[in-house]
C-alpha cells in the first residue's frame, strides 16, 4: 500500500471502531483511535508475517496485545485483514460472541493470547520469544504491543530484565505512548519518565516515534528486525482518541464509548457518533466528505 492507501485504510477502521462501540454500548474508545495507524501499518503495510485463512501457520509471526482493553482496533484490523466477516463486528461485547470485550484466546483464531489483567503481555511476549529462541528459529519476531500505564507495574519491568538478559533479538515492544490512563494523565498517577533511558539500562535497543506517521512506523519496525544483538522497544508517541477532535488528548474517553456520556463543550450523547464518523470523513474538515457532494 501507498502511504496514502494506508492513511485511507486507517480513517476507515477508525470509522469502523465508533460504529462497534456505539452498538455495543460499552467499551474503549481513546486508546483504539490512537493505536488505528500502529494496527494498519502492522497489518497492511507488510510488516507482520500471517495469514488468515491459516491463523495457526507455525511460521507466523505473533501479535500479543498486552493492553486487551483496546481489542477494538485489533478485531476492526483483523476483520479488515480477512479473519472474520466484517458483519461480526456488530457482536463485540454481546452475549456467546467471539468477540469479547478483552481478548480471549481460546475463542477466536488469531488471538496469541487471554489478555485482561494489565502487565502481562510483555512476560507472555517473551516467553514465546526465548522459546523459539530455543527452538532455532531465526525469522519468526514476536511483537506485543504495550501501553504507557501498563509500565507501572512492576511485572513489566521483570519481563523487560528477563528480555534483556537472554538478549531477545526476536522480541519487539510497541509501547502506546499516548501519556493517559483511566484516572488522568500518567505522569500524575505515577510519572514514567525517562521512559527509553530505562529501557536502555536494562539492555534494550530503544526508537522513539510519531506513531501516525506510517514511514517512521515502517522505518522502526525493519530497523528493529536488523538489531541482533539485542531486543527492542518503539516508543510509539500517540494521540489518544486520534482524528475526532472532542475526544483527543482527553482521558475521559479512555473507557467510555459514543453516545454514554455528557462531558462539558462535547457534542451531546445522541449527536456524538454522527459527529465523529463527519470529523473522520472530512479530516476534521480539511476536505469535503462524499456524503455532501
Amino acid at each position: 500500500m501507498t502511504i496514502k492507501d494506508l492513511e485511507l485504510k486507517a480513517d476507515v477502521i477508525r470509522q469502523d471502531i465508533l460504529k462497534m462501540l456505539t452498538h455495543a454500548g460499552s467499551g474503549h474508545t481513546a486508546g483504539p483511535l490512537g493505536m488505528a495507524d500502529i494496527f494498519t501499518a502492522l497489518y497492511f503495510d507488510g510488516l507482520l508475517n500471517y495469514k488468515p485463512n491459516r491463523p495457526d501457520w507455525p511460521k507466523r509471526d505473533r501479535l500479543v496485545l498486552s493492553n486487551g482493553h483496546i481489542n477494538p482496533v485489533l478485531y476492526v484490523t483483523m476483520a479488515h485483514a480477512g479473519y472474520f466477516p466484517h458483519a461480526e463486528l456488530k457482536t463485540l461485547r454481546k452475549f456467546g460472541t467471539r468477540l469479547q470485550g478483552h481478548p480471549e484466546r481460546v475463542r477466536l483464531p488469531g488471538i496469541e493470547t487471554t489478555s485482561g489483567p494489565l502487565g502481562s503481555g510483555i512476560s507472555q511476549a517473551a516467553g514465546m520469544a526465548y522459546g523459539m529462541q530455543m527452538d532455532g528459529e531465526k525469522l519468526q519476531h514476536v511483537v506485543c504491543v504495550t501501553s504507557d500505564g501498563e509500565h507501572q507495574e512492576g511485572n513489566t519491568w521483570e519481563a523487560i530484565m528477563f528480555a534483556g538478559k537472554y538478549r531477545l533479538r526476536n522480541l519487539m515492544v510497541i509501547v502506546d505512548r499516548n501519556n493517559i490512563q483511566i484516572d488522568g494523565y500518567t505522569e500524575d498517577v505515577m510519572p514514567l519518565e525517562p521512559l527509553s533511558m530505562k529501557y536502555q539500562a536494562f539492555n534494550w535497543h530503544v526508537i522513539e516515534i510519531d506513531g501516525h506517521d506510517f514511514e517512521q512506523i515502517s522505518g522502526a519496525y525493519n530497523q528493529a528486525k536488523a538489531i541482533f544483538e539485542k531486543p527492542t522497544v518503539i516508543i510509539a508517541h500517540t494521540i489518544a482518541g486520534k482524528g475526532v477532535d472532542f475526544m483527543e488528548f482527553d482521558y475521559r474517553w479512555h473507557g467510555t464509548p459514543p453516545g454514554k456520556t455528557n462531558i462539558a463543550g462535547d457534542p451531546p450523547p445522541r449527536d456524538q457518533l454522527r459527529v465523529a464518523i463527519h470529523e473522520l470523513r472530512t479530516l476534521q474538515g480539511k476536505i469535503k466528505s462524499e456524503h455532501e457532494k
